[in-house]
């Protein structure tokens, strides 16, 4: 009954419980196993912050069902973990990584978890994140939490997972689970997709409930998937995803809503495709371009039509505004979500927060302080005419005058970019030493990405991004499967100490 974890899909483990020849309840077992292994001792790499107490017993009668009823989805019985900030309501915390919020336990599941345990789906885990998902200082430190410490890039275990669903991409990265679910603001789900060579899926903001994740901005949050291949991401955003948002599902089997993306992946996907190749202003190094190089030659070689280049307007306009609506945003989110959960351990409001990170800053500010939270608490309401004014000006630039532009103007199915620079030597003194990304139009438009593998750079991961319109999900992970079937560049961490060159 032993189980080999190392790059099994969601397909390959049903096919085995299926047949009799494992369970859910031994794979759960193997995962802890290599988790103890991996992640808790041997390179330590720091991913979990914590393991479900209960998750033995759920993989035991999610078995017994199959036994008796046969499989709910194409999710019965898989371990899926879940980046800090998504509330369970179970015997796990919800913390964002903060020691503000340790202990916090919420009384029900976010909607996506919902959604997910009604398929069969097992909650192995929360994973350890860049603290308030990167949103607490000017010169955060990705993938370091105050509760979880520092999430190691298992790649090369000196660099940056880059952040901040650095433990959930981690996690995935080193088999350490089947598939994860990572927030997105700006960068946090493609970033530590690239990082750690795995995919990963932004959706368009409202594909996915917010409901029971700990905000940032409502303009721009949005759960997603990260998983090691295009097939397991696009069978997770299924699952995940608003019926509403992908047609009448009120009278389809679960089946039907875990492979509503799958009838996309094609092998020929990128044949007859129009692909509009952004480089300026994402120039991130020459390695870096020539591995986008050879992955532009590439899907032209699959039967792609590229236009390159193409202009993106806007982009250097976008972060001030940005900033603006994400602090106004996150003030009113984070005093909503306390609220609402009854002021969990003494925080009613971000003014406690910031009160309690002072008072235990040796602990909690050792390394970066909180100046996004004090710029935050400053603000006024969301009735404000700077806020509101930023807020259209924001959506406008980034969507309607920037990608729509763009995809319309040349008669584009995608948008393609490399997803960001080299993740960088870790340092926990001076923060952030950040190489850059493409993130920001598609985060701040509300549009879809998706980041795939494309290469490495003396061992560490390059990934290149696929950007649509709006609710263009099918068509970036049709781009997506064919280019990652024809080039098959996931391979698996080697943990080096330091870059191989």
């Amino acid at each position: 009954m032993a189980v080999d974890l190392i790059e099994a899909s969601i397909i390959k483990l049903q096919d085995l419980m299926s047949s009799g020849a494992t369970s859910s309840e031994n794979i759960v077992k193997s995962y802890l196993e290599r988790i103890d292994d991996v992640d808790q001792s041997g390179p330590c790499i720091n991913s979990i912050i914590e393991s479900n107490p209960d998750v033995l017993e759920i993989a035991q009668n999610l078995d017994r069902e199959r036994g008796t009823n046969g499989p709910r989805s194409l999710l019965h019985g898989i371990p899926i973990v879940l980046k800090d900030n998504i509330d369970t309501g179970d015997n796990m915390s919800t913390t964002a990584g903060s020691l503000a919020l340790s202990g916090h336990k919420s009384d029900v599941d976010a909607l996506l978890v919902t959604r997910l345990r009604k398929l069969g789906a097992v909650i192995l885990a929360k994973a350890n994140l860049s603290e308030w998902a990167n949103f607490r200082s000017t010169k955060p430190i990705s993938g370091w939490s105050s509760k979880g410490g520092r999430t190691l890039n298992p790649y090369v275990l000196d660099c940056s997972p880059r952040g901040s669903s650095a433990g959930s991409a981690v996690a995935v990265a080193a088999n350490l689970c089947t598939a994860a679910i990572g927030t997105e603001t700006d960068g946090s789900i493609m970033c530590p997709s690239s990082a750690t060579c795995t995919v990963g899926i932004k959706p368009t903001v409202g594909l996915v409930s917010q409901s029971g994740i700990i905000p940032i901005s409502h303009s721009q949050d949005t759960a997603g998937p990260i998983a090691r291949t295009v097939s397991d991401a696009a069978i997770m955003l299924g699952a995940m995803s608003e019926p509403e948002r992908l047609g009448n599902l009120s009278e389809r089997a679960n089946d039907d809503v875990c492979s509503f993306y799958t009838g996309h992946l094609k092998i020929d996907g990128l044949e007859n495709m129009r692909l509009g190749i952004v480089r300026s202003p994402y120039d991130f190094g020459g390695r870096v371009n020539d591995i986008f190089d050879e992955a532009i030659n590439n899907m032209a070689y699959l039967g792609a039509t590229i236009i390159d280049p193409v202009e993106l307007n806007n982009v250097d306009e976008l972060m001030h505004n940005e900033m603006e609506v994400l602090l106004y945003e996150f003030k009113a989110g984070i005093n909503d979500y306390l609220k609402s959960h009854n002021n969990p351990v003494g925080m009613g409001c971000l003014s406690d927060i910031i009160s309690y990170n002072e008072d235990n800053s040796s602990k909690v500010m050792k390394y970066f302080g909180q100046e996004l939270f004090i710029m935050a608490n400053d603000k006024d309401g969301l009735d404000s005419k700077i806020y509101l004014e930023a807020k259209e000006a924001n959506i406008r630039m980034a969507g309607e005058e920037g990608i729509k532009v763009a995809l319309h103007k040349h008669k584009l199915d995608a948008l393609v970019v490399p997803t960001g620079g080299l993740p960088w030597v870790v340092d926990v003194l001076n923060g952030d030493c950040s190489s850059g990304h493409s993130c920001r139009p598609a985060a701040v438009s509300g549009y879809p990405s998706i980041s795939v593998p494309a290469g490495f750079v003396a061992g560490l991961p390059v990934g290149i991004s696929f950007i649509g319109d709006s609710y263009g999900e099918s068509k970036l992970i049709q781009l997506a499967f064919a280019y990652e079937q024809a080039t098959n560049v996931r391979r698996l961490p080697e943990f080096l100490n330091e870059v191989s060159i």
